[in-house]
């Protein structure tokens, strides 16, 4: 079952989709549904022996492309819709053991070349208002696949934290004529000192309202609505400073540091959004090594977060571990 129920008291929905209790969870690594399938081995969902970056459909979707009708009936206070959308799956590699940090350079342009392709395709989709690519990486943030991947889900709806940053964006440019992204990277220029990493055209910050320890975002220096204004040079400066901020996270413990990351960009509801600026959005669930920070009542019951550590300080320390330059990482090739 899966559908759209409408919350009255935030305005926004929530996407009831019980068949997903079913779905794989911490399968041993001679079993993985992702690998590539071997001969005479149990078939996977990529149905050859080697591949290099593969997306498909998700077997458990949040969304489907022909949802079932709703099980329940809604009412004037809350209604019910179908939960019409496309959830997709992407692989990273063939490599089970791997991750993104660890990947060259070469294969992360061509994952955002695949980034690229599948938000102008699917946000070409009749009915789709919003493309969100994101990676959940780690058991602490709840993945059930360790093999290297990430995910795309297609709303047919804008999703409540983006349509806040829309009408962030819109006030600040009606009031003042300039993108608020911009203004807020020059704020970060002028002060420095929470500059994690930077290349010709991208920079990675931790923002001076980070909510948490380690939050970080990547964003293009000049202004970009979407992926769909990438040029060749976009993806290859964006490559080296993914990779330089994913090998920083690596460094800060000597540990793989487990993340949420979701992009944000323009949605595809067949609107203009001049004033929206592209970025990534990274959230580690560790404050410190052996410390995870939990969502508690303040946060979670009034969305108002606690940050107990100071922006300026967490970005020295990941400023000082992994690369400092991207020249370190052009040597990939």
């Amino acid at each position: 079952m899966s559908e759209l129920r409408w919350h009255p008291f935030l305005e926004e929905w929530v996407i009831t989709a019980t068949h997903r209790q079913e779905r794989t969870f911490l399968p041993p690594p001679d079993y993985c549904p992702l690998c590539p399938t071997k001969p005479g081995g149990f078939p996977t969902e990529v149905p050859k022996d080697h591949y290099d970056i593969v997306v498909f459909e998700n077997k458990f979707p949040s969304l489907q492309r022909v949802p079932p009708p709703p099980e329940v009936e809604g009412s004037a206070i809350s209604p019910v819709q179908p939960a019409q959308g496309v959830c997709e799956v992407v692989l990273y590699s063939p490599e089970h053991s791997g991750a993104l940090a660890t990947m060259p350079v070469p294969r992360i342009e061509r994952l955002i070349r695949v980034w690229q392709d599948r938000y102008e395709e699917l946000g070409a989709t009749a009915g789709i208002k919003y493309v969100l690519i994101f990676e959940n990486k780690g058991e602490e943030v709840g993945v059930t696949l360790h093999h290297p991947h990430g995910q795309i889900y297609a709303f047919p709806y804008i999703p409540p934290k983006i349509e806040k940053e829309l009408a962030a964006s819109k006030k600040y440019f009606t009031q003042h004529r300039k993108c608020l992204f911009c203004a807020t990277l020059e704020e970060e220029y002028r002060d420095g000192r929470r500059i994690v990493f930077e290349g010709e055209r991208f920079v990675a910050f931790l923002p001076f309202f980070a909510r948490y320890p380690y939050e970080v975002y990547l964003a293009p220096k000049r202004h970009l609505s979407s992926m769909a204004e990438f040029t060749p040079e976009d993806r290859r400066d964006l490559a080296l400073v993914l990779k330089g901020l994913l090998l920083k996270y690596d460094s800060l413990f000597n540990f793989p540091l487990p993340y949420l990351m979701a992009v944000h960009q323009a949605p595809t509801d067949g609107a203009d959004y001049p004033d929206y600026h592209l970025h990534f959005e990274f959230y580690p669930p560790h404050r410190t090594a052996q410390k995870l920070k939990y969502l508690a009542g303040c946060e979670t019951g009034a969305g108002t977060y606690i940050n107990d550590t100071m922006a300026e300080e967490k970005a020295a320390e990941l400023r000082g571990v992994g690369p400092q330059t991207i020249a370190e990482l052009k040597q990939e090739g």
